[in-house]
């Protein structure tokens, strides 16, 4: 599962980004990100902090080669790429177009990782006790 367990530095790098850039500087990371609609600064806040955790939580599957817990990576991401399309639907916010991009490009990365570490017969967890 290297390769897999090598895609997820991608989802740990822009949640841990994300997360400390909304907690700290909420208004210049909706900027970066193309948000056209009001956010005011309390919730974009909240999303960091949800945001930093997750990043955690990602750091800590990578460290401890949960290989059990990649697939469920890829379930997660699904839904929320549906939900961000449903909410650049509803808003027609730039916003989400970006976080589509971000998200689904990482989600494409980490499936075809993994399905080239199950053709090669890599799905057995690494020991490096």
């Amino acid at each position: 599962m290297r390769r897999t367990r090598l895609s997820l530095y991608y989802l740990a790098a822009y949640l841990l980004g994300a997360g400390i850039a909304l907690i700290f500087a909420p208004s210049l990371a909706l900027k970066l990100l193309f948000a056209t609609g009001h956010y005011g600064d309390v919730m974009p806040r909240l999303l960091g902090v949800v945001l930093l955790a997750l990043g955690i939580v990602i750091v800590q599957i990578i460290r401890h080669s949960l290989a059990v817990l990649y697939p469920t990576t890829l379930i997660l991401r699904t839904i929320i790429v549906a939900v961000l399309a449903g909410l650049l639907i509803y808003s027609r916010d730039p916003l989400f177009i970006s976080l589509l991009v971000v998200v689904g490009f990482g989600m494409v990365l980490t499936s075809a990782s993994y399905l080239s570490d199950r053709r090669t017969g890599a799905l057995t967890p690494q020991t490096q006790h």
